[in-house]
């Protein structure tokens, strides 16, 4: 009986230590383990305003600055949207409408002439969230066209308008016109002039294809691109390019990436390139590991990054085997801001929460996190 009695009470006594134990080191427990700390939201943007013969022994260093200047003001206004919780659509319509604004790009103020003369603009824009999409073409009179796209997209039952419907439109909309001395500049006048005189292509005055654009990812992980252009020099029977053409020159999904093209139209239209990276990157977005080797482990972020630019560079290869020509910009779901081009330059830029600001114009200018298509 003593036996069974000091077991019995042995027993109460690590049950009572145990529960004091218990009692003690729970909270203990609880305050040693820290929550992990939340990622800040990912912003990413890009930008681009134009890609061509872009050399550096053809260009001035005072060209170099003026060019430089331009993108990085774009940039800036975009990035400051963003970096402070705006959304990818309001970012890239600010840096889009500064760059409209600026007489050097192919767009808006400063846009080419056609055969007849005048000023023609076309712009488009995207939303990834819902897809929802505006875009016009042939306008003569508006002086911001990227606004009018978007007002399409958001006040109208269409996605695309052109001409005299579309100038009626903005009106309607109450949209800010401008003179056709706004649009008008001396050096793109020379182009067409010199085009007429000597019988040239428009490829032969267009050193490069002006035309300018934005793509971004905000906080809430929702994408937006858009595109605006005034065409190609002496442009004749109301030619329209891919720049206002939703997955030709304009493209944006969440579930892949926002794109905005610029180059040589016509082929940028048959290949559908702004539609076709973007389907082929959310194609694999859920299925990256699958090209990894079983045995190894591998970084799936910078493989993420490797697979987009293998996918634009693929596409624009397949431009420049048709005869075309000029490059894209693109940001992924993931944020990861690329360019991709086959031309001797590009007019770009990107910023992203991440640190990175940078803007460039000769090939092989970025840091080592962006690159170029293989020719350059």
């Amino acid at each position: 009986m003593t036996v069974l009695r000091d077991t019995r009470i042995a027993a109460a006594a690590l049950i009572t230590l145990t529960a004091l134990f218990a009692m003690f080191a729970a909270p203990a427990t609880a305050q040693d383990k820290q929550p992990e700390p939340e990622s800040e939201p990912k912003w990413s943007i890009a930008i681009h305003g134009g890609a061509g013969t872009i050399r550096r022994e053809d260009t001035t260093p005072e060209q170099v600055a003026q060019y430089e200047a331009a993108l990085q003001k774009a940039l800036d206004e975009g990035a400051a949207i963003l970096a402070e919780g705006g959304t990818s659509m309001d970012a890239i319509k600010a840096a889009i409408v500064l760059m409209e604004d600026e007489p050097l790009f192919n767009a808006g103020r400063g846009a080419v002439f056609t055969w007849e003369g005048e000023n023609e603009l076309d712009a488009s824009i995207m939303d990834g969230r819902d897809r929802s999409a505006g875009a016009v073409a042939g306008v003569k009179s508006i002086k911001n066209p990227i606004l009018l796209a978007d007002e399409v997209r958001t006040d109208s039952p269409h996605v695309f308008l052109s001409g005299a419907g579309a100038e009626q439109f903005a009106n309607e909309k109450g949209l800010e016109t401008a003179p056709p001395e706004w649009f008008a500049t001396e050096a793109r006048r020379q182009s067409l002039e010199r085009m007429k005189a000597d019988a040239l292509s428009a490829l032969d005055v267009d050193l490069k294809f002006g035309t300018v654009g934005a793509v971004a990812l905000d906080q809430d992980g929702n994408l937006a691109a858009g595109t605006s252009t005034g065409g190609m020099t002496g442009k004749r029977w109301g030619r329209i390019g891919d720049a206002p053409v939703i997955g030709a020159g304009t493209y944006a999904d969440n579930r892949s990436c926002a794109l905005s093209a610029t180059g040589w139209g016509e082929y940028f239209i048959r290949v559908g390139v702004a539609h076709e990276i973007c389907a082929r990157l959310r194609m694999e977005v859920s299925g990256w590991t699958v090209y990894a080797p079983a045995d190894e482990e591998i970084d799936l972020e910078a493989y993420a990054v490797n697979r987009a630019q293998d996918i634009a560079d693929s596409v624009m290869a397949e431009v420049k085997e048709l005869g075309g020509d000029g490059g894209i910009i693109l940001v992924t779901h993931t944020g990861d801001a690329l360019f991709s081009f086959n031309t001797a330059g590009m007019y770009r830029g990107r910023a992203t929460s991440e640190g990175v600001n940078e803007v460039a114009i000769f090939g092989g200018e970025e840091s080592e996190e962006a690159s170029e298509t293989p020719d350059h």
